[in-house]
Order: C-alpha cells, then sequence, then structure tokens
C-alpha cells in the first residue's frame, strides 16, 4: 500500500472512529474464521486496533468446527435442531473442553497482538451467564444440556473501560443448581449486546451473509422482509439462529446488525470502518 492508499484509508476511517469512540461493540466470532491462522491472526489485529481508537469490543466465540471434529474422534454424530446443537452429556463434555481451549486461545491471540483479554466468569461457576434448560418446540424432541439465558452478570464491564480489556465469553450458562449448558453463540451475542445497550452487533459467518434464493447476498433487511424469507425457506438450519438473533438484537435498540464473511481477512475492520461492508445489515422497521 503506498503513502497515499494509506492516508486515503486513514481519513475514511476518522469519521466512524468518532462516531463509534467510547461505544460497545459485541463480536460473534465463529466459523473459518476460528480454524484458519491468516484469519484468525487478522481477527486479533482488528479487536486490539477498535480498542486502541476508543471502541468497547466484547467477543463471544463459538466452536462448531473444533467441536464436530472432537465428536468425531470420540465417535459422537452432530445432531442439530432448527441449527441448535443437541447436547447430550458426552457431548456436553466435550463442548465445555473444547470452549474453554478456544477461549484462552483467543485471548492468547489478542495478547500476541499488543492488546489485554481476559475469560469472565462468576466465582464460584464457570460463567456470568444464568441460564435455565430450553425446553423443544416439540416435546418429544429433547435438546439435552441445551440452555436459554435468564439473566448475565454485567459486572465484568466495569473493567471494559478502566482497564482496557477485550472480555471474551464462551457460550456456557448456569442454572441454580450449578447445572452446566451449552447456549448457541449467536443467542448469547444477542442478549449481551440487549443487556449492554451495545452500538453494534456483528455475527460472522462462513457465507458472505443473508443469501437469497439465487444464493446472492441481500445486503440490508428489516424484520418483516426476514419473516418472508423464513416463511419461504429461503433462511433455513444454521442461518435460522443467527437471523433470530440479529432481529432480537434489532428489536431491542442495538442500533445496528451485521451479519458478515468471516472468511474476508480483516472482515471486522471493513465493516465497522469503511464504508465497503462485507455482508447483511440487519435494523429495526
Amino acid at each position: 500500500m503506498t503513502p497515499n492508499e494509506k492516508s486515503k484509508v486513514l481519513s475514511e476511517a476518522l469519521p466512524y472512529i468518532k462516531e463509534f469512540f467510547g461505544k460497545t461493540i459485541i463480536i460473534k466470532f465463529g466459523g473459518n474464521a476460528m480454524i484458519d491462522k491468516r484469519l484468525k491472526q487478522s481477527f486479533a489485529k482488528d479487536l486490539v486496533l477498535l480498542k486502541l481508537v476508543g471502541m468497547n469490543p466484547v467477543v463471544i466465540h463459538g466452536g462448531g468446527p473444533q467441536i464436530n471434529e472432537s465428536l468425531a474422534k470420540s465417535g459422537e454424530k452432530p445432531i442439530f435442531q432448527e441449527g441448535i446443537r443437541v447436547t447430550n452429556k458426552k457431548t456436553l463434555e466435550i463442548v465445555i473442553n473444547v470452549l474453554n481451549e478456544v477461549n484462552q486461545q483467543i485471548i492468547d491471540l489478542v495478547r500476541d497482538n499488543g492488546g489485554d483479554a481476559k475469560s469472565y466468569r462468576n466465582e464460584k461457576t464457570l460463567s456470568i451467564i444464568q441460564a435455565k434448560k430450553l425446553e423443544a418446540k416439540e416435546k418429544s424432541n429433547d435438546l439435552g444440556y441445551v440452555g436459554e439465558i435468564i439473566g448475565i452478570d454485567s459486572s465484568f464491564m466495569k473493567h471494559l473501560k478502566e482497564d482496557g480489556i477485550i472480555p471474551i465469553i464462551a457460550p456456557i450458562g448456569i442454572d441454580g443448581n450449578n447445572k452446566t449448558y451449552n447456549i448457541n453463540a449467536d443467542v448469547v451475542a444477542s442478549k449481551f449486546a440487549e443487556i449492554l445497550t451495545a452500538e453494534k452487533l456483528v455475527l460472522m459467518t462462513n457465507t458472505t451473509g443473508v443469501l437469497d434464493k439465487n444464493k446472492k447476498l441481500i445486503t440490508g433487511l428489516v424484520p418483516n422482509e426476514i419473516e418472508k424469507l423464513i416463511s419461504d425457506g429461503t433462511i433455513s438450519d444454521g442461518m435460522l439462529p443467527k437471523i433470530n438473533s440479529a432481529v432480537h438484537a434489532a428489536k431491542h435498540k442495538v442500533n445496528s446488525v451485521h451479519i458478515i464473511d468471516g472468511r474476508v481477512e480483516h472482515a471486522l475492520l471493513l465493516e465497522i470502518l469503511t464504508d465497503q461492508g462485507v455482508g447483511t445489515l440487519i435494523k429495526d422497521e
């Protein structure tokens, strides 16, 4: 990149830096970006830069590819219902182990790139997320150890500005009896965005964004349009929890929600600090 090109990029980014200074941005990190070394490094650099210019990124991470790999080694077959992983006891153990490993890997990546990150947990439990068992729509389809959020201990947020730390949160919930539940990471990210009154929610995925029936990117959507796309089957399977989480956040005062292509290097910066965008923007009507 030439000096003129660098100057142009900086001048284009400045208005966004000013607009989002001091604002909280929730980022769901998942998909190929978690297993590709180059993409992991670019993601960590993006996080550190966002923090350095005065934004408050909070990362909620998944672990789907790594969990599926571990399940295959153990002889377990992944089972999903409407994009939600059915979680028996053996699967739960694998999920917890993998998510702990992924969590530490992200923290190490951030620190290696000059930032500071921490995994926030309640002193007595694995998680700051309070949960209860998620009941399936059909009672015969038990989801196992899958939870839904009933509360979040947001006291960790005081460290966000005071200590300059980037929180890295695993999607694990705990109930009143200390029972552990697996929770979809998109759902967790959406709830954090709502409770923390985030400026943005960014959901990273393995596609260019929400696609129409011809597999073309839809750059912008509102809830009514999304309902039609779900009804006619255009949006289905693994995209369902993601799009439902996006709509939930948009309807709960999160200014904008972005479903972006995590396979693009520096996708986070492109979405937040430029006009280019790399996915689908979802806003309330």
